[in-house]
């Protein structure tokens, strides 16, 4: 499209966002809360709404609420209602949805967002509100009709809903990353949107720049990875934008997402608050939230990313770019934030972090939980460069690789054993210094003839004389000294 013609309209974009909660049972029941299980095996007549059984809250997954709720700067309600959602879901066996209505828990709260040039924009939440989730329906190769699998039916989910404050497609794939990150970070949910854990619907309208009203908003579903939102908000605006231009109207409706074509197909009409024909929950009690289990809830929350953040580019000194990279997943920002305590050198640490640390984990498709080395170890290795004991490519190329075989060993130890400690001694550098300049007489003469740029050949000389151990710094001045002498 036109960027003159895109240019006369602002985007209004809002997301909901549900995450299902890692809790070991489900919503209402005591059904097993499990991903990969045998279909229809995590199952029992409360999930399935038989005649007589009455749900239950899980507290877990209110707490985990309230924990999201406080994460993104939310009010937390004190006195929680739940509502039955009445509308028809082939794949939730009950005919309805327990859910919140009039009182979600978390309200009121805002995310900040960081952009591509280095800016910040704060996104409202307007509520987070907690409900159970549906079963799936399936459709196998080959097979005509639909299966359901309810194990997932029950699970608890928390929806949470921004307001209208997203203008781009940037800046909503922002926002699901930091949104993706708090979960992570409070370990409520493992944010994995492949699995379906962390589901995203977009609500897209457009308006002409300038105007206070906005357009008619249609909601895109079926979105199952970050990129995919970020292509469905792009294609969105467009064709509103296209109809727009030819004097049509946009249909305010639930649209679904085609991943291969990259497009937008209408689904149905978009429901009204009527249709969901709402109700309180005759069920369930209300949950009261006391002064002690907020303040109690308030105290478990582990650091969380923009705290990080600010740790590493204020405290530390590091670049906004390392400090992004370094808590863009928990286990990697809380392994560095030890290492950091332990090195002077927040510096080095990225840097092994960024490569070396990073490079072992690609490679072999593992997390940082796997790593063999404790933030201890890869410290002293840190310190050992630092003291001039050992230089950086030693230690990289040797000392490193040794340690990940052998994680039972000090890096102390290992390099010593190893025989990679730097030589230091100054009476015996300077004859290994004369060793090199006396089999290199005619160099020896380039250099001092005005030849300055051979010192890096007679470093390289010494290098290999001492396998690598010589003091760079010290080698260097005794290379520098010895020419200079005539």
């Amino acid at each position: 499209m036109d960027e003159t013609i895109k240019a006369k309209y602002q985007p209004v974009i809002g997301l909901e966002v549900h995450a299902q909660l890692l809790t070991r049972s489900k919503m209402y029941s005591a059904d097993e809360n499990e991903y990969g299980a045998m279909p229809n095996s995590n199952l029992s007549v409360i999930t399935l709404g038989h005649p007589g059984t009455l749900p239950r809250v899980n507290r877990t997954a209110v707490e985990f609420a309230m924990k999201m709720g406080l994460a993104t700067n939310c009010h937390i309600t004190r006195d929680n209602l739940f509502a039955r959602k009445n509308y028809f879901y082939p794949d939730l066996p009950k005919g309805y949805q327990i859910t919140q209505d009039k009182t979600p828990i978390c309200t009121k709260g805002h995310v900040d967002i960081r952009l591509a040039d280095g800016s910040t924009k704060q996104i409202g939440i307007t509520r987070i509100h907690m409900e159970e989730d549906a079963g799936k329906s399936m459709h196998l190769a080959g097979e005509v009709e639909t299966l359901v699998d309810l194990n997932r039916a029950g699970v608890p989910l928390i929806e949470i809903v921004s307001e209208p404050d997203i203008r781009n497609a940037e800046e909503a794939y922002a926002y699901l990353t930091e949104i993706k990150k708090l979960v992570q970070y409070l370990g409520i949910c493992d944010g994995n949107m492949e699995e379906g854990s962390l589901r995203c619907d977009a609500n897209i309208s457009v308006m002409p720049v300038g105007s206070e009203k906005f357009g008619t908003k249609v909601e895109v579903k079926n979105m199952n990875s970050f990129r995919n939102v970020q292509r469905a908000i792009e294609y969105e605006i467009e064709r509103q934008i296209e109809l727009l231009e030819a004097g049509e109207e946009v249909i305010s409706q639930t649209r679904g997402f085609d991943a291969t074509t990259g497009t937008t197909q209408g689904q149905r009409s978009k429901e009204t608050m009527n249709d969901y024909r709402y109700f309180p929950e005759p069920d369930l009690p209300p949950v009261i939230i006391d002064d002690a289990w907020l303040h109690r809830v308030q105290a478990e929350l582990p650091a969380l990313p923009q705290q990080l953040y600010a740790r590493f580019t204020g405290e530390l000194g590091l670049s906004a770019y390392d400090a992004n990279v370094l808590t863009t997943e928990k286990d990697i920002a809380l392994y560095f934030d030890e290492l950091t305590r332990l090195t002077t050198n927040a510096k080095a640490a990225a840097n092994w972090m960024q490569g070396p640390v990073k490079s072992f984990l690609n490679e072999r498709a593992l997390t940082m939980s796997d790593f063999p080395l404790s933030a201890q170890q890869l410290a002293d290795i840190i310190g050992l460069i630092d003291e001039g004991k050992i230089n950086h490519s030693v230690a990289s190329k040797q000392l490193y690789p040794h340690l990940l075989e052998n994680p039972g060993q000090s890096a102390a130890q290992a390099a010593e054993a190893l025989g990679l400690l730097q030589q230091s001694d100054a009476s015996e550098l300077e004859a290994m210094v004369q060793q090199v300049l006396d089999a290199n007489p005619a160099k020896v003469a380039e250099y001092r003839a005005g030849k300055k740029s051979l010192v890096g050949m007679f470093m390289g000389e010494l290098m290999k004389l001492t396998k690598g151990k010589a003091d760079p710094k010290l080698s260097n001045q005794l290379l520098r000294d010895k020419l200079e002498q005539t």
